[in-house]
């Protein structure tokens, strides 16, 4: 039967930048393999199979595969796909929930454009400390950079988590973290603990002015090379860096994709309470790029 799908590109309100999303709606029906399969179709980082709620309070059940595949969670695609239900919806600000593996999302959308929109979630994990932070000599080998390229501002390689475990990589700066080339026969081995090898790179150097960092994230096992922009990691990364702010109220805008040529901006918002990290949000843009149908 065909299926509507509509496309998107997210952390951004341009097309043919950011992070490129498929959203499949409809989906009743499609069982696991059927959507790994459309997955793989489409090849972008992800692709969002909506279906409806288990809650009648909630706007929608979400279901989230790389082309390699199936996610608990993801930042991109919950924000793609908010902006998408906000637009179908009558484009009118509003908050709803979306299901997703790791449990219900908390979304805040409104439309800015005919094509697209903003959106805002909290994260429903907060970031912990996670298994698998490599050594500074063993993350600079898989990666294809030297010993001396690891590390800044006190910053050490880690591991943290808010619903998917990122290892952290502090880079010296934009220089160093342009050569970046995973190494694939140590990527695995090093980064590959409790799954397929993930490595989010950061520094504090970046490309536009008014940004806090500069980040590249590999997931090769994953059936993603590199990623555009990872709402995900940088869930995990208020984690990493909740403890060298002061209470209050804290923005931090990453930029993301510029060696893919798909520069991306992916804020993050951080509440701290009496030293410690009390909620957190993840946002940006998503403009529709395509429409159509697909037979499945």
């Amino acid at each position: 039967m065909k299926r509507r799908f509509v496309t998107l590109d997210v952390f951004t309100d341009r097309r043919f930048v950011g992070n490129p999303l498929a959203v499949v709606l409809e989906a009743e029906g499609l069982d696991t393999a059927t959507m790994q399969t459309i997955a793989r179709e489409f090849n972008h980082p992800e692709t969002v199979f909506v279906l409806p709620a288990a809650d009648a309070a909630h706007r929608a059940k979400l279901r989230i595969f790389t082309p390699a595949a199936e996610l608990p969670f993801a930042g991109h695609p919950t924000v793609g796909t908010a902006v998408l239900i906000g637009r179908l919806d009558g484009g009118t600000p509003r908050d709803f929930v979306l299901e997703e593996g790791i449990g219900p999302v908390h979304c805040a959308v409104e439309q800015v454009t005919a094509e697209g929109g903003r959106a805002r979630f909290d994260l429903p994990r907060l970031p912990a400390p996670a298994e698998g932070a490599p050594c500074a000599v063993d993350a600079a080998a898989a990666l294809g950079l030297e010993p001396g390229d690891i590390g800044f501002d006190g910053f050490a390689p880690a591991s943290w988590s808010a619903g998917m475990g990122f290892p952290m990589i502090p880079v010296a700066g934009l220089a160093a973290i342009a050569r970046c080339r995973p190494d694939p026969a140590r990527f695995e081995q090093v980064f590959g603990v409790g799954g397929p090898g993930k490595a989010y790179a950061f520094c504090r150097e970046t490309a536009e002015p008014g940004r806090d960092f500069h980040a590249r994230m590999f997931a090769p096992g994953m059936g993603i090379p590199e990623d555009p922009a990872t709402g995900a990691a940088a869930a995990a990364f208020a984690g990493m860096i909740a403890g060298r702010l002061g209470d209050g109220a804290h923005r931090v805008r990453i930029e993301q994709g510029y060696e893919m040529g798909r520069p991306s901006l992916i804020e993050l918002a951080l509440t701290i309470r009496d030293g410690r990290l009390a909620a957190a949000a993840i946002g940006g843009g998503a403009v529709v790029a395509t429409e159509g149908t697909i037979e499945a």
